[in-house]
């Protein structure tokens, strides 16, 4: 089902996964870390119901302060076919799931494709780093209504010290024009955002003049009202990064209001983060999750 070169993710690492290579995510078939509902996304994301969230094992982008270093890092997660992924879906829809939100899918998407027909009854939001392939989301054209990109550094340097990716910003900011593209602006129903691209931003600890370059960067790109954008502040310090200053620290409130006030300056419409989003209450458990049997 995989290409002998796999070139899902801008790293183009070319291994034959089928035939059992490793490249920079360290998977090979679909695995699963958690479905859920999630009621911690954006209040357009989760609603009332909660967000039908799909975690999948693995990363292509790596960050040392991923708060779900357990399934990004170290792989957990449980092997499925696309037939029990699909069922995965159903499931959640019908506990009262909002939408089914695939969370960093890009490395397993030639088995999630055929998971994803025929279409479902509820939109499908693809949750992903940024750090995607213009030709892989175009995969997608069709079969997602909203995409959650993170746009996270517009520094080279800051990127490639912290996620190993120097090429993130060029990458990241095509991709998310294509995104863009494909389902076109927001459409918000009954507080449920339907179709568009809502881009996630997490303030890093004295990164400031980073932040201010992507808002920039979404600002000039965009039409007001174009894309939505979801300021975060809920960096928590992972033990990878106890001794890396300055991220063995939080963010503190005036970082907050810099890039606060430089998102409103920009004419950016969104959605803001309190402190108390920071820490890791909201981290998932990602040990208490079963997949439901294959069907015979």
């Amino acid at each position: 089902m995989y290409e002998k070169s796999c070139r899902l993710c801008p790293r183009q690492c070319g291994v034959n996964r089928e035939a059992g290579e490793r490249g920079y995510c360290k998977q090979g078939r679909l695995r699963v870390a958690k479905a859920m509902l999630h009621h911690w996304e954006e209040p357009v994301i989760s609603g009332t119901g909660g967000s039908g969230a799909v975690f999948f094992a693995g990363c292509t982008l790596g960050c040392i302060f991923c708060q779900n270093e357990t399934i990004s890092h170290d792989g957990q997660g449980h092997c499925v076919a696309p037939a029990q992924l699909r069922q995965i879906f159903e499931n959640l829809i019908a506990q009262g799931a909002e939408n089914i939100d695939l969370v960093t899918a890009t490395h397993f998407l030639p088995e999630i494709l055929p998971a994803l027909q025929p279409k479902l009854p509820v939109p499908v939001c693809y949750n992903c780093g940024g750090y995607e392939s213009v030709q892989t989301l175009q995969k997608l054209e069709g079969l997602v209504d909203v995409y959650l990109p993170d746009l996270k550094y517009a520094d080279a340097d800051l990127a490639a010290r912290l996620s190993g990716a120097r090429d993130y910003f060029p990458a990241a900011t095509a991709a998310i024009q294509e995104m863009a593209r494909q389902v076109g602006a927001p459409v918000v129903e009954n507080g449920l955002l339907k179709k568009g691209v809502l881009i996630r931003h997490l303030i890093l600890p004295g990164q400031v003049e980073n932040s201010l370059r992507v808002l920039d960067w979404i600002g000039e790109t965009f039409a007001p009202g174009e894309v939505l954008v979801s300021l975060m502040r809920q960096y928590t310090p992972t033990d990878r990064v106890r001794n890396l200053p300055p991220f063995d620290r939080m963010v503190t409130g005036e970082e907050y209001e810099a890039a606060l006030s430089w998102m409103y300056l920009n004419d950016l419409q969104g959605f803001t983060q309190e402190a108390a989003a920071a820490g890791t209450d909201c981290v998932p458990d990602f040990s208490d999750w079963a997949p439901p049997e294959e069907e015979s």
